[in-house]
């Protein structure tokens, strides 16, 4: 077995994220898919549940945290990375600077409520007790284009 690159392994699990995504649209939500890693072993997972569950805060990455938390049974995550198919929003970007996530990886950008730099800078600023490395744009374009084709056949 050859040595994998980390930028390979970004994409491996980005693609484990987008088909998280799937079981979002499938059910009516918004496509969108996390899961969170710890030594290279995929920890949690999650998508958008916050219609089926009646829950605002079951968005795809606090659902990731929860069970990753729950996994290893503590709600400090520090050495783990999280991936997720969208920029996290504010409330995700807190949660994972409290579980103290390491590093984030995200690949669509969201200019209307991005708090990893596209709005907000939640997960790098310095007025905070933790930051997290971000790695930006991996598999923007598959990720992007799940969520404009959801949105494009909703209207």
């Amino acid at each position: 077995m050859g040595v994998t690159t980390p930028e390979a392994r970004d994409a491996a699990n980005m693609r484990r994220a987008l088909e998280l995504a799937h079981h979002a649209e499938e059910a009516g939500e918004v496509p969108v898919g996390a899961l969170v890693v710890l030594n290279d072993e995929i920890i949690g997972e999650g998508w958008n549940q916050p219609i089926v569950s009646h829950d605002p805060t079951a968005h795809a990455e606090i659902v990731a945290l929860r069970a990753a938390a729950a996994c290893v049974r503590n709600y400090r995550l520090s050495d783990a990375v999280l991936y997720v198919t969208l920029e996290p929003c504010a409330m995700c970007a807190g949660a994972m600077v409290h579980a103290r996530i390491a590093r984030v990886v995200y690949g669509a950008a969201d200019p209307k409520s991005g708090a990893a730099g596209s709005v907000f800078n939640l997960l790098e600023s310095s007025a905070l007790n933790h930051r997290a490395e971000v790695t930006r744009g991996v598999l923007a374009e598959e990720c992007g284009e799940m969520l404009r084709n959801f949105f494009a056949a909703r209207r």
